[in-house]
Protein backbone atom coordinates (compact mmCIF):
# COMPACT_ATOMS: atom_id res chain seq x y z
CA UNK A 1 0.00 0.00 0.00
CA UNK A 2 1.28 3.81 -1.38
CA UNK A 3 1.12 6.07 2.31
CA UNK A 4 -0.34 9.04 1.44
CA UNK A 5 -0.04 12.81 2.72
CA UNK A 6 -3.55 14.14 4.21
CA UNK A 7 -4.50 17.81 3.46
CA UNK A 8 -4.17 18.69 7.27
CA UNK A 9 -0.60 18.03 6.85
CA UNK A 10 -0.67 20.02 3.52
CA UNK A 11 -1.73 23.04 5.56
CA UNK A 12 0.29 22.45 8.35
CA UNK A 13 2.95 22.25 5.55
CA UNK A 14 2.49 25.87 4.27
CA UNK A 15 2.49 27.45 7.82
CA UNK A 16 6.02 25.91 8.45
CA UNK A 17 7.31 27.81 4.82
CA UNK A 18 6.79 25.15 2.33
CA UNK A 19 4.56 28.10 0.68
CA UNK A 20 6.93 30.94 1.14
CA UNK A 21 8.46 30.88 -2.10
CA UNK A 22 11.98 32.32 -2.83
CA UNK A 23 11.89 34.18 -5.85
CA UNK A 24 14.39 36.73 -7.24
CA UNK A 25 12.33 38.98 -9.12
CA UNK A 26 13.44 38.59 -13.60
CA UNK A 27 15.63 42.27 -13.59
CA UNK A 28 17.76 41.03 -10.64
CA UNK A 29 18.33 37.14 -11.83
CA UNK A 30 22.44 37.70 -11.94
CA UNK A 31 22.60 39.64 -8.72
CA UNK A 32 20.79 37.25 -6.31
CA UNK A 33 22.26 35.56 -3.69
CA UNK A 34 21.36 32.71 -1.20
CA UNK A 35 18.95 30.04 -2.06
CA UNK A 36 17.29 31.74 -5.71
CA UNK A 37 15.58 28.94 -7.26
CA UNK A 38 13.85 27.11 -3.97
CA UNK A 39 14.24 23.07 -3.99
CA UNK A 40 13.55 20.35 -6.30
CA UNK A 41 13.38 16.27 -6.07
CA UNK A 42 13.24 13.65 -8.47
CA UNK A 43 14.79 10.03 -9.59
CA UNK A 44 13.07 8.68 -6.84
CA UNK A 45 13.37 5.10 -5.87
CA UNK A 46 12.16 2.45 -2.91
CA UNK A 47 14.96 3.44 -0.52
CA UNK A 48 16.44 6.80 -2.07
CA UNK A 49 15.39 10.46 -4.14
CA UNK A 50 17.51 12.88 -5.30
CA UNK A 51 17.47 16.09 -4.00
CA UNK A 52 17.90 19.79 -5.64
CA UNK A 53 18.42 23.24 -4.96
CA UNK A 54 20.93 26.53 -6.02
CA UNK A 55 22.71 28.55 -3.46
CA UNK A 56 24.32 31.28 -5.51
CA UNK A 57 27.81 32.63 -3.63
CA UNK A 58 31.25 33.73 -4.94
CA UNK A 59 32.65 30.26 -4.23
CA UNK A 60 31.77 26.63 -3.68
CA UNK A 61 29.51 26.18 -0.41
CA UNK A 62 28.79 23.13 1.08
CA UNK A 63 25.45 22.95 2.06
CA UNK A 64 23.53 21.02 5.16
CA UNK A 65 20.66 18.73 3.75
CA UNK A 66 18.22 17.25 6.29
CA UNK A 67 15.29 14.74 5.51
CA UNK A 68 12.63 14.33 7.86
CA UNK A 69 9.58 12.33 8.54
CA UNK A 70 7.62 15.39 9.55
CA UNK A 71 7.33 18.81 8.55
CA UNK A 72 8.96 20.62 11.77
CA UNK A 73 11.83 18.43 11.41
CA UNK A 74 11.56 16.70 14.68
CA UNK A 75 12.22 13.12 13.32
CA UNK A 76 15.39 13.51 11.21
CA UNK A 77 15.90 10.40 9.16
CA UNK A 78 18.50 10.97 6.57
CA UNK A 79 20.68 13.57 4.83
CA UNK A 80 24.31 14.83 3.94
CA UNK A 81 26.39 17.16 2.37
CA UNK A 82 25.74 18.67 -0.80
CA UNK A 83 28.08 21.37 -2.40
CA UNK A 84 26.79 24.15 -4.45
CA UNK A 85 29.49 24.42 -7.27
CA UNK A 86 30.24 27.59 -9.38
CA UNK A 87 31.06 25.56 -12.07
CA UNK A 88 27.17 23.85 -12.01
CA UNK A 89 25.74 27.31 -11.92
CA UNK A 90 25.99 27.07 -8.47
CA UNK A 91 23.40 24.31 -8.00
CA UNK A 92 23.94 21.34 -5.91
CA UNK A 93 22.37 17.93 -5.58
CA UNK A 94 22.15 14.71 -3.34
CA UNK A 95 21.04 11.55 -3.45
CA UNK A 96 19.67 10.72 -0.02
CA UNK A 97 19.53 7.02 1.21
CA UNK A 98 18.32 4.64 3.72
CA UNK A 99 14.51 6.07 3.23
CA UNK A 100 11.36 3.72 3.80
CA UNK A 101 9.15 2.75 0.43
CA UNK A 102 5.69 4.80 -0.40
CA UNK A 103 6.34 6.87 2.30
CA UNK A 104 6.16 11.38 2.07
CA UNK A 105 9.39 13.00 3.49
CA UNK A 106 10.06 16.66 4.19
CA UNK A 107 13.47 18.26 3.21
CA UNK A 108 15.57 21.38 3.51
CA UNK A 109 19.29 22.82 2.67
CA UNK A 110 21.17 24.64 5.09
CA UNK A 111 23.68 27.29 4.70
CA UNK A 112 26.65 27.71 6.54
CA UNK A 113 25.39 30.97 7.72
CA UNK A 114 22.30 29.26 9.21
CA UNK A 115 20.13 30.05 6.17
CA UNK A 116 17.60 27.61 4.93
CA UNK A 117 15.69 26.86 2.06
CA UNK A 118 12.32 26.34 1.58
CA UNK A 119 10.73 22.91 2.89
CA UNK A 120 10.86 20.54 0.41
CA UNK A 121 7.99 17.31 0.10
CA UNK A 122 8.99 13.93 -1.63
CA UNK A 123 8.26 10.38 -1.35
CA UNK A 124 9.88 6.93 -2.41
CA UNK A 125 8.24 4.11 -4.88
CA UNK A 126 5.99 1.78 -3.03
CA UNK A 127 6.90 -1.95 -2.52
CA UNK A 128 5.19 -5.20 -3.10
CA UNK A 129 1.39 -4.82 -3.78
CA UNK A 130 0.22 -1.23 -4.80
CA UNK A 131 -3.80 -0.41 -4.83
CA UNK A 132 -3.19 2.75 -6.30
CA UNK A 133 -0.49 5.14 -8.31
CA UNK A 134 -0.92 8.45 -9.59
CA UNK A 135 1.11 10.27 -12.25
CA UNK A 136 1.08 13.81 -13.11
CA UNK A 137 1.82 13.98 -17.15
CA UNK A 138 2.98 17.46 -18.25
CA UNK A 139 4.78 18.81 -21.55
CA UNK A 140 5.33 22.11 -23.49
CA UNK A 141 5.76 25.39 -20.77
CA UNK A 142 6.15 27.99 -23.45
CA UNK A 143 6.78 30.76 -20.76
CA UNK A 144 5.61 33.66 -23.02
CA UNK A 145 2.34 31.85 -24.09
CA UNK A 146 0.58 31.91 -20.79
CA UNK A 147 0.88 31.21 -17.46
CA UNK A 148 1.43 27.96 -15.87
CA UNK A 149 -1.37 27.37 -14.19
CA UNK A 150 -1.27 23.52 -14.69
CA UNK A 151 1.61 23.56 -12.37
CA UNK A 152 -0.37 25.05 -9.77
CA UNK A 153 -4.07 22.88 -10.09
CA UNK A 154 -1.66 19.79 -9.75
CA UNK A 155 -0.42 21.40 -6.51
CA UNK A 156 -4.13 21.70 -5.11
CA UNK A 157 -4.70 17.82 -5.59
CA UNK A 158 -3.76 15.16 -2.51
CA UNK A 159 -4.11 11.82 -5.26
CA UNK A 160 -0.66 12.29 -7.39
CA UNK A 161 2.32 10.42 -6.20
CA UNK A 162 4.99 11.44 -8.82
CA UNK A 163 5.16 14.25 -11.84
CA UNK A 164 6.55 13.11 -15.09
CA UNK A 165 7.41 15.75 -17.47
CA UNK A 166 8.29 14.44 -21.05
CA UNK A 167 9.88 17.62 -22.71
CA UNK A 168 9.99 20.94 -23.92
CA UNK A 169 10.21 22.43 -20.06
CA UNK A 170 11.58 25.36 -21.55
CA UNK A 171 11.93 27.03 -25.14
CA UNK A 172 15.07 28.09 -26.99
CA UNK A 173 13.41 30.59 -29.10
CA UNK A 174 14.88 34.62 -29.17
CA UNK A 175 11.86 37.02 -27.61
CA UNK A 176 9.70 37.86 -30.20
CA UNK A 177 9.76 34.81 -32.08
CA UNK A 178 7.51 32.07 -30.66
CA UNK A 179 5.21 33.81 -29.29
CA UNK A 180 5.54 36.74 -31.43
CA UNK A 181 5.46 40.02 -29.63
CA UNK A 182 1.86 40.14 -30.39
CA UNK A 183 0.82 37.12 -28.77
CA UNK A 184 3.58 37.81 -25.29
CA UNK A 185 1.72 37.36 -22.06
CA UNK A 186 2.53 40.47 -19.92
CA UNK A 187 4.94 39.99 -17.18
CA UNK A 188 6.03 36.50 -19.21
CA UNK A 189 9.18 37.89 -19.94
CA UNK A 190 12.60 35.66 -20.92
CA UNK A 191 15.91 35.85 -20.93
CA UNK A 192 18.15 36.11 -22.49
CA UNK A 193 16.47 37.59 -25.18
CA UNK A 194 18.65 35.83 -27.76
CA UNK A 195 17.91 32.45 -29.39
CA UNK A 196 20.01 30.16 -26.64
CA UNK A 197 23.17 28.52 -28.24
CA UNK A 198 26.16 29.15 -25.80
CA UNK A 199 26.35 27.75 -22.05
CA UNK A 200 25.26 31.05 -20.38
CA UNK A 201 22.25 31.28 -22.63
CA UNK A 202 20.73 27.87 -21.62
CA UNK A 203 21.76 28.56 -17.96
CA UNK A 204 19.51 32.34 -17.91
CA UNK A 205 16.52 30.41 -19.83
CA UNK A 206 16.28 28.06 -16.96
CA UNK A 207 16.75 30.49 -14.08
CA UNK A 208 14.05 32.85 -15.87
CA UNK A 209 11.67 29.79 -16.32
CA UNK A 210 12.47 28.96 -12.61
CA UNK A 211 11.65 32.13 -11.45
CA UNK A 212 7.34 31.22 -12.05
CA UNK A 213 5.82 30.44 -8.40
CA UNK A 214 4.16 27.39 -10.10
CA UNK A 215 6.92 25.77 -11.49
CA UNK A 216 8.92 26.23 -8.31
CA UNK A 217 5.87 25.06 -5.98
CA UNK A 218 5.36 21.87 -8.16
CA UNK A 219 9.19 21.19 -8.08
CA UNK A 220 8.49 21.51 -3.76
CA UNK A 221 5.67 19.66 -3.95
CA UNK A 222 6.07 16.65 -5.80
CA UNK A 223 9.39 14.26 -6.82
CA UNK A 224 10.09 14.64 -10.76
CA UNK A 225 11.00 11.92 -13.21
CA UNK A 226 11.97 14.06 -16.37
CA UNK A 227 13.25 14.06 -19.40
CA UNK A 228 14.07 16.84 -22.31
CA UNK A 229 12.40 17.04 -25.20
CA UNK A 230 13.68 18.87 -28.37
CA UNK A 231 13.60 22.38 -27.17
CA UNK A 232 16.21 21.95 -24.21
CA UNK A 233 18.39 22.13 -27.19
CA UNK A 234 16.49 23.46 -30.47
CA UNK A 235 13.37 22.85 -32.70
CA UNK A 236 13.30 19.22 -34.00
CA UNK A 237 16.62 17.96 -32.67
CA UNK A 238 18.02 14.98 -33.79
CA UNK A 239 21.76 13.34 -32.81
CA UNK A 240 23.85 15.20 -35.30
CA UNK A 241 21.75 18.41 -35.82
CA UNK A 242 18.69 19.88 -35.27
CA UNK A 243 15.87 21.87 -37.40
CA UNK A 244 17.33 25.22 -36.48
CA UNK A 245 20.76 25.28 -35.74
CA UNK A 246 23.03 27.03 -38.75
CA UNK A 247 26.61 25.96 -37.94
CA UNK A 248 27.62 28.75 -40.27
CA UNK A 249 26.51 31.07 -37.70
CA UNK A 250 25.70 29.29 -34.62
CA UNK A 251 28.60 27.26 -34.16
CA UNK A 252 29.11 23.18 -34.45
CA UNK A 253 26.17 21.57 -33.11
CA UNK A 254 28.06 19.06 -30.83
CA UNK A 255 29.58 21.84 -28.90
CA UNK A 256 25.65 23.35 -28.42
CA UNK A 257 24.35 20.14 -27.53
CA UNK A 258 26.88 19.55 -25.02
CA UNK A 259 26.16 22.80 -23.30
CA UNK A 260 22.49 22.24 -23.39
CA UNK A 261 22.56 18.71 -21.70
CA UNK A 262 25.16 20.02 -19.45
CA UNK A 263 22.93 22.74 -18.11
CA UNK A 264 19.75 20.58 -18.15
CA UNK A 265 21.66 18.31 -15.48
CA UNK A 266 22.50 21.54 -13.47
CA UNK A 267 19.12 22.81 -13.04
CA UNK A 268 16.89 20.04 -13.00
CA UNK A 269 16.48 17.01 -10.13
CA UNK A 270 18.07 13.83 -12.67
CA UNK A 271 20.88 11.72 -12.02
CA UNK A 272 23.68 11.08 -15.36
CA UNK A 273 21.30 8.67 -16.98
CA UNK A 274 19.96 9.42 -20.31
CA UNK A 275 17.34 6.38 -19.89
CA UNK A 276 16.17 4.52 -16.93
CA UNK A 277 13.53 2.69 -15.26
CA UNK A 278 11.62 2.71 -11.76
CA UNK A 279 9.79 -0.11 -10.37
CA UNK A 280 6.29 0.98 -8.64
CA UNK A 281 6.12 -2.32 -6.83
CA UNK A 282 4.04 -5.53 -8.66
CA UNK A 283 1.87 -2.36 -10.00
CA UNK A 284 3.88 -1.08 -12.94
CA UNK A 285 7.22 -0.66 -14.54
CA UNK A 286 7.71 2.89 -15.60
CA UNK A 287 10.80 2.99 -18.42
CA UNK A 288 12.07 6.83 -19.13
CA UNK A 289 13.17 6.75 -22.59
CA UNK A 290 15.18 9.35 -24.33
CA UNK A 291 13.96 9.98 -28.15
CA UNK A 292 16.74 13.06 -29.29
CA UNK A 293 20.34 12.55 -29.04
CA UNK A 294 21.56 9.41 -28.32
CA UNK A 295 20.40 7.44 -31.17
CA UNK A 296 17.62 9.37 -33.27
CA UNK A 297 18.37 9.65 -37.05
CA UNK A 298 17.49 12.71 -38.55
CA UNK A 299 13.87 13.39 -39.46
CA UNK A 300 12.68 12.02 -43.04
CA UNK A 301 12.44 16.08 -45.12
CA UNK A 302 9.39 15.55 -47.22
CA UNK A 303 10.35 18.97 -48.82
CA UNK A 304 13.49 18.17 -50.05
CA UNK A 305 12.16 14.60 -51.64
CA UNK A 306 9.45 16.41 -53.37
CA UNK A 307 12.00 19.27 -54.42
CA UNK A 308 11.96 19.99 -58.11
CA UNK A 309 10.30 16.23 -59.16
CA UNK A 310 7.79 16.52 -61.59
CA UNK A 311 6.33 12.87 -60.76
CA UNK A 312 5.15 14.42 -57.62
CA UNK A 313 3.47 10.56 -56.99
CA UNK A 314 6.33 8.80 -57.85
CA UNK A 315 8.54 10.80 -55.24
CA UNK A 316 6.38 10.45 -52.71
CA UNK A 317 5.72 6.52 -53.52
CA UNK A 318 10.00 6.58 -53.08
CA UNK A 319 10.33 8.87 -50.14
CA UNK A 320 7.92 6.49 -48.16
CA UNK A 321 9.37 3.39 -49.30
CA UNK A 322 13.09 3.92 -49.29
CA UNK A 323 14.10 6.92 -46.52
CA UNK A 324 10.77 6.78 -44.42
CA UNK A 325 10.67 3.01 -44.20
CA UNK A 326 14.42 2.34 -43.72
CA UNK A 327 15.22 -0.34 -40.89
CA UNK A 328 18.52 1.27 -40.16
CA UNK A 329 16.69 4.76 -39.05
CA UNK A 330 16.22 4.42 -35.67
CA UNK A 331 14.44 6.83 -32.92
CA UNK A 332 16.46 5.46 -29.74
CA UNK A 333 19.70 3.88 -31.15
CA UNK A 334 20.52 0.20 -30.93
CA UNK A 335 21.84 0.32 -27.13
CA UNK A 336 18.58 1.81 -26.02
CA UNK A 337 16.42 -0.69 -27.83
CA UNK A 338 18.19 -3.85 -26.55
CA UNK A 339 17.40 -2.06 -22.65
CA UNK A 340 14.17 -1.39 -23.45
CA UNK A 341 13.23 -5.11 -24.76
CA UNK A 342 15.25 -6.88 -21.74
CA UNK A 343 13.39 -4.37 -19.70
CA UNK A 344 10.15 -5.18 -21.33
CA UNK A 345 10.74 -8.89 -20.65
CA UNK A 346 11.95 -8.88 -16.95
CA UNK A 347 8.89 -6.75 -16.36
CA UNK A 348 6.42 -9.31 -17.42
CA UNK A 349 8.35 -12.14 -15.99
CA UNK A 350 8.44 -10.55 -12.31
CA UNK A 351 4.14 -10.30 -13.07
CA UNK A 352 4.67 -6.51 -13.15
CA UNK A 353 0.76 -5.87 -14.61
CA UNK A 354 1.89 -2.42 -16.59
CA UNK A 355 4.56 -1.58 -18.24
CA UNK A 356 4.31 2.11 -18.93
CA UNK A 357 6.50 4.17 -21.13
CA UNK A 358 7.16 7.69 -20.20
CA UNK A 359 8.34 9.33 -23.74
CA UNK A 360 8.58 12.38 -25.81
CA UNK A 361 6.57 12.22 -28.95
CA UNK A 362 3.53 10.66 -30.64
CA UNK A 363 3.76 6.72 -30.96
CA UNK A 364 0.16 6.22 -32.88
CA UNK A 365 0.29 7.49 -36.34
CA UNK A 366 -1.99 10.65 -37.34
CA UNK A 367 -2.22 11.19 -40.84
CA UNK A 368 -3.90 14.47 -42.30
CA UNK A 369 -7.74 14.04 -43.19
CA UNK A 370 -8.32 15.39 -47.20
CA UNK A 371 -10.70 17.68 -46.06
CA UNK A 372 -7.63 19.67 -44.15
CA UNK A 373 -7.43 21.55 -47.25
CA UNK A 374 -10.53 23.90 -46.67
CA UNK A 375 -8.65 25.51 -43.75
CA UNK A 376 -6.20 27.16 -45.63
CA UNK A 377 -7.74 30.32 -45.75
CA UNK A 378 -6.62 33.63 -47.57
CA UNK A 379 -5.74 35.10 -44.85
CA UNK A 380 -3.65 31.98 -43.41
CA UNK A 381 0.41 32.44 -43.09
CA UNK A 382 2.31 31.09 -45.63
CA UNK A 383 4.34 28.37 -43.98
CA UNK A 384 0.83 27.46 -42.55
CA UNK A 385 0.13 26.87 -46.15
CA UNK A 386 2.77 25.47 -47.00
CA UNK A 387 2.88 22.78 -43.84
CA UNK A 388 -0.48 21.84 -44.71
CA UNK A 389 -0.06 21.01 -48.62
CA UNK A 390 2.91 19.01 -47.55
CA UNK A 391 0.91 17.42 -45.00
CA UNK A 392 -1.74 16.43 -47.42
CA UNK A 393 0.76 15.59 -49.92
CA UNK A 394 2.21 12.69 -47.63
CA UNK A 395 -1.35 11.63 -46.54
CA UNK A 396 -1.77 10.74 -50.36
CA UNK A 397 0.65 8.39 -50.28
CA UNK A 398 -0.55 7.04 -46.56
CA UNK A 399 2.41 9.06 -44.86
CA UNK A 400 1.52 10.54 -41.25
CA UNK A 401 1.36 14.55 -41.29
CA UNK A 402 4.57 14.63 -38.32
CA UNK A 403 7.36 12.60 -39.14
CA UNK A 404 9.43 14.46 -36.54
CA UNK A 405 7.24 11.95 -34.35
CA UNK A 406 7.53 8.19 -34.30
CA UNK A 407 5.33 8.15 -37.45
CA UNK A 408 8.65 9.02 -39.20
CA UNK A 409 10.13 5.89 -37.77
CA UNK A 410 7.89 3.08 -38.81
CA UNK A 411 10.23 0.45 -38.85
CA UNK A 412 11.78 1.99 -35.08
CA UNK A 413 8.00 1.78 -34.31
CA UNK A 414 7.44 -1.26 -35.21
CA UNK A 415 9.95 -2.66 -33.38
CA UNK A 416 9.47 -1.70 -29.98
CA UNK A 417 5.70 -2.65 -30.37
CA UNK A 418 6.65 -5.89 -31.77
CA UNK A 419 8.83 -6.12 -28.18
CA UNK A 420 5.79 -5.42 -26.38
CA UNK A 421 4.05 -7.92 -27.78
CA UNK A 422 6.62 -10.88 -27.57
CA UNK A 423 6.88 -9.58 -23.91
CA UNK A 424 2.83 -9.56 -23.59
CA UNK A 425 2.92 -6.46 -21.66
CA UNK A 426 0.26 -4.38 -21.36
CA UNK A 427 1.86 -1.23 -22.47
CA UNK A 428 0.35 2.39 -21.71
CA UNK A 429 2.60 4.60 -23.60
CA UNK A 430 2.70 8.23 -21.95
CA UNK A 431 3.61 11.21 -24.87
CA UNK A 432 3.71 14.68 -25.16
CA UNK A 433 4.86 17.03 -28.23
CA UNK A 434 2.10 18.24 -30.26
CA UNK A 435 0.62 20.85 -27.47
CA UNK A 436 -2.75 18.95 -28.19
CA UNK A 437 -4.42 15.87 -26.03
CA UNK A 438 -4.37 12.50 -27.82
CA UNK A 439 -5.66 9.53 -26.57
CA UNK A 440 -4.76 6.48 -28.84
CA UNK A 441 -5.18 2.71 -29.66
CA UNK A 442 -1.66 1.00 -30.47
CA UNK A 443 -1.76 -2.04 -33.14
CA UNK A 444 0.70 -4.33 -34.32
CA UNK A 445 -1.26 -5.38 -37.89
CA UNK A 446 -4.84 -6.38 -36.49
CA UNK A 447 -3.15 -7.44 -32.78
CA UNK A 448 -3.57 -4.46 -30.03
CA UNK A 449 -0.26 -3.68 -28.22
CA UNK A 450 -1.04 -1.46 -26.01
CA UNK A 451 -2.68 2.76 -25.33
CA UNK A 452 -0.86 6.16 -26.01
CA UNK A 453 -1.91 8.97 -23.65
CA UNK A 454 -0.45 12.16 -25.36
CA UNK A 455 -0.37 15.18 -22.98
CA UNK A 456 -1.94 19.09 -24.10
CA UNK A 457 0.82 21.26 -23.25
CA UNK A 458 1.10 23.26 -20.17
CA UNK A 459 1.16 26.86 -22.31
CA UNK A 460 2.05 26.58 -25.68
CA UNK A 461 -0.77 26.55 -28.16
CA UNK A 462 -2.31 24.15 -30.77
CA UNK A 463 -4.13 23.82 -33.71
CA UNK A 464 -6.51 26.76 -32.80
CA UNK A 465 -3.41 28.83 -33.16
CA UNK A 466 -2.27 28.25 -36.80
CA UNK A 467 -5.63 27.64 -37.74
CA UNK A 468 -7.45 30.68 -36.10
CA UNK A 469 -10.18 31.10 -38.80
CA UNK A 470 -10.70 26.94 -38.25
CA UNK A 471 -13.05 25.88 -35.02
CA UNK A 472 -10.86 23.54 -32.94
CA UNK A 473 -14.13 21.05 -32.90
CA UNK A 474 -14.04 20.65 -36.54
CA UNK A 475 -10.55 20.03 -36.80
CA UNK A 476 -10.61 17.07 -33.85
CA UNK A 477 -13.69 15.48 -35.45
CA UNK A 478 -12.00 15.08 -38.80
CA UNK A 479 -8.52 13.85 -37.59
CA UNK A 480 -10.45 11.82 -35.38
CA UNK A 481 -12.99 10.42 -38.23
CA UNK A 482 -10.10 9.66 -40.46
CA UNK A 483 -7.66 7.59 -38.19
CA UNK A 484 -8.87 4.52 -36.27
CA UNK A 485 -6.62 4.10 -33.72
CA UNK A 486 -7.67 7.61 -32.41
CA UNK A 487 -9.96 7.11 -29.77
CA UNK A 488 -10.22 10.81 -28.56
CA UNK A 489 -8.50 14.07 -29.17
CA UNK A 490 -8.92 17.92 -28.42
CA UNK A 491 -7.43 20.49 -30.53
CA UNK A 492 -7.22 23.67 -28.67
CA UNK A 493 -7.22 23.56 -25.00
CA UNK A 494 -4.01 23.84 -22.47
CA UNK A 495 -3.67 21.87 -19.47
CA UNK A 496 -2.58 18.21 -18.21
CA UNK A 497 -3.29 14.87 -17.97
CA UNK A 498 -3.11 12.49 -14.75
CA UNK A 499 -2.96 8.68 -14.76
CA UNK A 500 -4.39 6.84 -11.93
CA UNK A 501 -2.98 3.15 -12.04
CA UNK A 502 -4.55 0.04 -10.48
CA UNK A 503 -3.91 -3.23 -10.61
CA UNK A 504 -6.96 -3.87 -13.18
CA UNK A 505 -7.57 -0.65 -14.96
CA UNK A 506 -5.39 2.67 -15.91
CA UNK A 507 -7.40 5.99 -16.30
CA UNK A 508 -6.10 8.93 -18.05
CA UNK A 509 -7.90 12.31 -17.13
CA UNK A 510 -7.31 15.38 -19.70
CA UNK A 511 -7.71 18.17 -17.33
CA UNK A 512 -8.57 21.92 -19.56
CA UNK A 513 -8.30 24.90 -17.95
CA UNK A 514 -10.42 27.72 -18.25
CA UNK A 515 -7.23 29.85 -19.24
CA UNK A 516 -3.53 30.38 -19.25
CA UNK A 517 -3.48 33.93 -19.97
CA UNK A 518 -4.42 34.83 -16.57
CA UNK A 519 -3.09 33.52 -13.19
CA UNK A 520 -6.47 30.62 -12.48
CA UNK A 521 -6.83 27.06 -11.81
CA UNK A 522 -10.51 26.90 -12.83
CA UNK A 523 -10.79 23.96 -15.03
CA UNK A 524 -12.86 23.77 -18.29
CA UNK A 525 -13.58 19.97 -18.55
CA UNK A 526 -12.25 17.19 -17.62
CA UNK A 527 -12.47 14.25 -19.90
CA UNK A 528 -11.65 10.59 -18.64
CA UNK A 529 -10.47 7.63 -20.82
CA UNK A 530 -9.52 4.02 -19.26
CA UNK A 531 -8.20 0.82 -20.29
CA UNK A 532 -8.78 -2.36 -18.67
CA UNK A 533 -5.77 -5.00 -18.24
CA UNK A 534 -5.61 -7.47 -20.54
CA UNK A 535 -7.58 -5.67 -23.21
CA UNK A 536 -4.96 -2.54 -24.57
CA UNK A 537 -8.09 -0.45 -25.85
CA UNK A 538 -9.66 2.39 -24.35
CA UNK A 539 -13.19 3.48 -23.93
CA UNK A 540 -14.27 6.62 -22.58
CA UNK A 541 -15.62 7.22 -19.25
Amino acid sequence: MTSRIDRRQLIHAAMFGLGALSLPAMGSLLSARGFTHGVASGEPDIDSVLLWTRFVAESDVRLKVEVARDVAFTRIVSGGDAIAEVQRDHTARLTVRGLEPGRWYFYRFIAPDGSMSVTGRTRTLPTGEVSKFGIGLFSCSNLGFGWFNAYAHACERSDLDVIVHVGDYIYEYPLGSYPDLKSLIPGRHIEPEHELVSLADYRLRYASYRVDPDLQRLHQFYPMIAQWDDHEFANDTWTDGAENHQPATEGDWSVRRAAAEKVYREWMPVSDLRWRDYQIGSLATLFKLETRISGRSAPPDLESALKDREDIAKALVEFREGTVKSSSRTMLGAEQEQWLRRGLRRSTAFKTRWQVLAQQVLMGEIIMPQDAAKWIGPDSPEFIRRRLRAGLAAARAGLPYNLDSWGGYPAARERLLKDAADANADLVVLAGDTHNAWAQNLTLGKQRVGVEFATQSVASPGFEYNLPGVDPREVACAITAHNPGLVYMDASRRGYTSIQLTPESVSGQFHFLQTVRTRSTALEETRTLRVDRGIRKLEIV
